[in-house]
C-alpha cells in the first residue's frame, strides 16, 4: 500500500498541525508530593502504510541509492513511535534545563531523532556524522527561523532554542527527504514513545488531565485521564489509519 498523499504532503515539510491544544497558561513550579505517574503504550490501528522509495540523486556514496520515506515507524504489536504525549499541566516539577546540549544528529543523510523534544532554552547540538554537504534548516515561528549549511568539514554546530514552540519543522535543502521536528516544551510534562510505542511521565501533580498527542504524519488528538498519588496510572490509546 502507497503512503497515502496526507503523508506525502507531511514529508515535504508540511505538518498537518503547527500548534497543539488550547493556548499556554502560566506555569507554575513548585515541590510535587505524592505525585502520581502516567505510563502506557499508543499503538496504530490498521494496516501499515508502505514506504515512499525515493531515488538518490547525490552524494551516494553516502546516502545510499535509495531513501524510504517511512512516516509511520511500527514496533511490535503495532506500537507507534515517534508520538508526543504532551499533559496539559499548568503547575507541578520545574522544567530543568539541561547544563548540557541536546544532541541531533545527522547519519546516513537522514535526522536522528526524527521527533526530538527538549525544554525551550536548551542548546541544540548539530551533529554532521556524514563526510558530506548538509545544511539545517529549522522553520519556527516563534523562534527565529534558521538555516545553517554544515560543509563536511564542520562536524557540528549549536544554537539555543529559546521560546516554547511544537512542532518546529526541520528540513535539510541539499537532500529533500531529510526531514524532523523538534519540540521546545514550557513544562517538563511530556515524552515521545519509543520504537514500541511506549511512554512514561512522571511526578504529576494528581489531578485530571487532557493529554496532547502529536505525531507528524497522523495528526494531533486530545485523550483524558486521571492521576492519583503515589500510582501509576497506565493507558493504552491509538492512532487509526488514515
Amino acid at each position: 500500500m502507497a503512503i497515502p498523499r496526507t503523508l506525502l504532503v507531511v514529508m515535504l515539510g508540511f505538518p498537518l498541525a503547527w500548534s497543539v491544544g488550547p493556548p499556554a497558561l502560566a506555569y507554575e513550579a513548585a515541590p510535587v508530593l505524592d505525585g502520581g505517574t502516567l505510563a502506557g503504550v499508543v499503538r496504530y490501528v490498521g494496516p501499515p502504510p508502505s514506504p515512499e522509495r525515493v531515488t538518490v540523486t547525490k552524494d551516494v556514496p553516502v546516502c545510499g541509492q535509495e531513501k524510504s520515506l517511512q512516516v509511520v515507524r511500527l514496533g511490535d504489536a503495532g506500537g507507534l513511535r515517534d508520538v508526543a504525549v504532551v499533559v496539559r499541566a499548568t503547575r507541578g516539577k520545574p522544567l530543568v534545563v539541561p547544563s548540557e546540549p541536546v544532541v541531533f544528529d545527522q547519519r546516513g543523510c537522514e535526522y536522528r531523532p526524527f521527533v526530538l523534544a527538549f525544554p525551550a532554552g536548551s542548546t541544540i547540538q548539530v551533529l554532521n556524522s556524514d563526510r558530506v554537504l548538509h545544511n539545517v534548516h529549522v522553520m519556527g515561528k516563534a523562534n527565529p527561523q534558521t538555516n545553517r549549511a554544515m560543509p563536511r568539514f564542520q562536524k557540528q554546530l549549536a544554537w539555543r532554542v529559546e521560546r516554547p514552540e511544537w512542532p518546529i519543522p526541520v528540513k535539510c535543502d541539499v537532500h529533500p527527504w531529510m526531514r524532523a521536528y523538534w519540540l521546545a516544551m514550557d513544562h517538563p510534562y511530556y515524552a515521545v514513545t519509543e520504537a514500541s510505542g511506549r511512554f512514561r511521565i512522571d511526578d504529576l501533580v494528581p489531578g485530571d488531565y487532557a493529554v496532547d498527542l502529536w505525531h507528524p504524519a497522523l495528526g494531533s488528538k486530545v485523550e483524558q485521564v486521571t492521576i492519583r498519588s503515589r500510582e501509576t496510572t497506565t493507558v493504552s490509546w491509538s492512532f487509526a489509519a488514515p
